[in-house]
């Protein structure tokens, strides 16, 4: 049980990740005239220099060794690389060309296809409000496809590359900042090597466009790992209910920075297709909420059905008292967050 000065921290830690990830859309106009994919080399760069600064700095280095003898980890992380870097481009496309909304709509609807996936691909098992919320959800994107007289694809993209990017990065089962460090890693020499290839071209926009723009360019990498590291030091203090309820900060800062500050436009249909979305999302999370309040009283029944057990039979072992329970907890914790925690996991790195 974490003391109540970690809980306060971690929600600090929390509200700080979601919500820089959130004001993000305010960074990338700042790089133009650097296209999406050049924003994206540098970013790619830099983080693998920030992060490993970060890692000389707590000293981990261990699992490098352990990372190296195990090649199907490898192969998983080559695929994360390889979906967050479609991920990062196209959020850092869309905030440049006008469509700030649309990419906040796909961390919103990035649960609902979580849950998806994990019922297509994981074989899971969905309760009645998960499924009527998967159900608004593909209404949402029905409405939302006839307002724009296309299916939103920018949405969509990024919320499907987010969300298989979890699933991936659930398989390989590493840390926050390991992961990111071994991710950078594999994307630096292909990110190097085009930034080399536009310098020579005569394309390149780090340098000519002067020492303010090239320190914005190198800041990419501190816009990446420090709010990971918030994430981080949140996820180690604080249920993952409530990572689950802070993810929704992010896109909703997104969503007001698209109509406030960026005046993008929100027509009757599209107000229709978000309101379906958030509809989605409000069952979704009091489904999670209640499946979690009734497994920790589930819980504590059963520790207190252990300890009177005990205290009755002292020298005999009670079945299914003491070792079982706390064996259940754990796994039907799990479950009874599945959908916050696993999206709070996500909506993490992809802005």
């Amino acid at each position: 049980m974490k003391s109540d000065g970690e809980q306060r921290a971690g929600l600090l830690y929390g509200i700080g990740a979601y919500g820089m990830w959130g004001l993000v859309p305010l960074f990338w106009p700042l790089l133009k005239p650097s296209g999406a994919v050049e924003i994206l080399a540098h970013r790619m760069v830099w983080s693998l220099a920030v992060v490993a600064i970060a890692l000389l700095v707590v000293r981990r280095w261990a699992w490098v060794r352990e990372l190296l003898g195990r090649p199907r980890k490898i192969r998983l992380l080559v695929v994360a690389a390889t979906v967050i870097s479609v991920n990062w481009g196209l959020y850092i496309w869309s905030v440049n060309n006008g469509h700030v909304v649309e990419a906040s709509l796909g961390y919103f609807i990035n649960p609902l296809v979580t849950i998806a996936m994990g019922v297509l691909l994981l074989k899971e098992r969905l309760r009645p409000a998960q499924w009527t919320a998967v159900a608004v959800g593909l209404v949402a994107v029905l409405v939302l496809a006839i307002g724009y007289g296309q299916p939103p694809w920018i949405s969509l993209t990024l919320a499907f590359s987010f969300a298989t990017y979890g699933l991936v990065k659930k398989k390989v089962n590493i840390g926050g900042l390991e992961s990111l460090a071994a991710e950078t890693v594999i994307l630096f020499l292909p990110a190097l090597g085009y930034l080399i290839w536009l310098g020579g071209s005569g394309d390149a926009t780090f340098g000519p466009e002067g020492a303010g723009h090239a320190a914005l360019l190198a800041a990419t990498g501190v816009v990446t790992a420090v709010p990971l590291v918030c994430f981080g030091a949140a996820a180690i203090r604080v249920p993952l209910s409530t990572l689950g309820l802070l993810q929704y900060l992010a896109p909703v800062f997104q969503f007001l920075l698209g109509i406030l500050y960026f005046h993008e436009a929100m027509p009757a249909e599209r107000w229709a297709g978000f309101a379906l979305v958030w509809a989605a999302l409000t069952i979704l999370t009091w489904d999670a909420l209640r499946t979690s309040r009734r497994t920790r009283a589930k819980a504590e029944a059963l520790r207190r059905a252990g300890a009177e057990a005990q205290a009755v039979v002292p020298e005999a072992v009670v079945p299914g008292a003491v070792v079982p329970g706390a064996a259940a907890v754990p796994a039907r914790s799990a479950d009874g967050v599945t959908a916050a925690g696993r999206a709070g996991t996500g909506a993490s790195a992809g802005e």
